[in-house]
């Protein structure tokens, strides 16, 4: 039976990543509706620790997961890792003398413990003593009662975690009102977005861009590029050389590099360097979801009934990001770019038949699971199939990044 496991980054005020929240999202047999928390915990850790292998799916970056209070007075965090994992305590898990106790063993073992979408209330100052992080819902919690329980836990000696955060302005007024971390999706919109005049070193990457993405350019064109830019040299032979290929020998030269990749690989290396350039003041996490949805869209469209070409929606997926990168309207920049008409309607206009991929993978990104069982029926995936594809891509993330 396979799980669906989905990720949702957590930020610092830095937006730099600390961590991730791993969501569980049932099976083909049965939806997260119907399962309950305790299964859902359960069957989570069995999919993400012991079979799969934790390091695929969140890196050296510890895992936010949420545990019922069965799970918690039977203290099974503790058969994880510390550095791991981060013990989320669920709202509805009552402040009991059991609790109580196994909190504050855990806490004493080291481990990190945060309480989910609270709300204060009294009872449960015994737990918030324990607690290292507190996760407030940014967006339901009214504005009045955001700020007083603010004020409640300026006594206690912790972290505020905002949820939810889905713009720059959202982003922008959890960081005055003092909260720490920020989970939510405010990273992957553009900023201050309008029509304007790119800098120079982003119009000579543009036409850089350009030039990759034709059809019609030449090996040789690829090879010359490589070799004249040191940079772009060096990274790929470092990627070569990394434990994603699992290589005995080294790769020594841009020639045998060259040789290794083939064609379609080397021109997807040399755009990622290229965006990589173009979103260098941007958090790298927006980097590692453009990787993980061009993947996670190349490998959807190989099982998908219609012959669709996997070369394009991979870009269409490496590309969904380019109007955040350069916080220019995404038309603007289509116009720049010789990309297919088929992929520009999709990242334009949500339109065309390869729209339909980038909408799976921004419902499975958010959760939206209702939504993706009748997509895959639509292209013709097989469910059981989804959960691999997307530990595939994330894995092809980690290797490039």
């Amino acid at each position: 039976m396979d799980f669906y496991i989905a990720r949702q980054p957590i930020f610092t005020i830095h937006r730099k990543l600390y961590a991730y929240e791993l969501l569980y999202r049932g099976t083909k047999e049965t939806t997260l509706t119907s399962v309950n928390g305790e299964r859902a915990t359960t069957s989570l850790l069995s999919s993400a620790f012991l079979t799969e292998g934790i390091e695929i799916i969140s890196g050296t970056k510890p895992c936010f997961i949420n545990f019922t209070e069965d799970l918690i007075v039977k203290k099974i965090p503790l058969s994880f890792a510390k550095r791991k994992v981060v013990i989320e305590v669920l709202e509805d898990v009552m402040p009991t003398p059991e609790v109580i106790d196994a909190c504050r063993f855990m806490h004493k073992q080291g481990y990190t413990i945060a309480l989910d979408d609270f709300i204060y209330d009294k009872s449960l100052d015994p737990l918030i003593e324990l607690a290292d992080i507190i996760k407030i819902d940014f967006r339901l919690t009214p504005v009045d009662t955001l700020h007083k329980m603010l004020y409640q836990l300026r006594r206690f000696n912790v972290k505020l975690l905002a949820e939810k955060v889905e713009t720059i302005d959202e982003f922008s007024k959890a960081s005055k009102m003092g909260f720490s971390y920020f989970q939510g999706f405010f990273f992957s919109k553009p900023e201050n977005i309008k029509i304007k005049e790119l800098a120079a070193t982003q119009i000579s990457m543009v036409h850089l861009l350009a030039e990759v993405t034709q059809k019609t350019t030449t090996l040789e064109r690829l090879h010359k590029i490589i070799s004249v830019d040191v940079a772009i040299s060096y990274k790929l032979l470092r990627f070569l050389n990394s434990a994603y290929f699992y290589r005995l020998q080294k790769v020594k030269t841009v020639k045998h590099a060259i040789a290794y990749l083939g064609e379609k690989e080397l021109r997807r290396f040399i755009i990622l360097i290229i965006i990589s350039e173009l979103a260098s003041d941007k958090p790298d996490e927006l980097i590692r979801m453009a990787l993980v949805r061009a993947k996670f869209c190349e490998l959807l469209g190989e099982e998908a009934t219609d012959n669709f070409d996997t070369s394009e929606l991979f870009m269409m997926g490496l590309f969904s990001f380019i109007d955040v990168m350069l916080d220019t309207p995404m038309n603007e920049i289509m116009d720049k770019l010789p990309l297919s008409p088929n992929v520009q309607a999709a990242l334009t206009s949500q339109l065309g038949p390869y729209a339909i991929f980038l909408d799976i993978v921004q419902y499975y990104e958010r959760g939206k699971d209702r939504l993706l069982s009748s997509n895959f029926s639509k292209i013709g995936v097989d469910e059981n199939h989804v959960a691999d594809m997307y530990l595939k891509a994330l894995q092809y993330s980690n290797g490039l990044s």
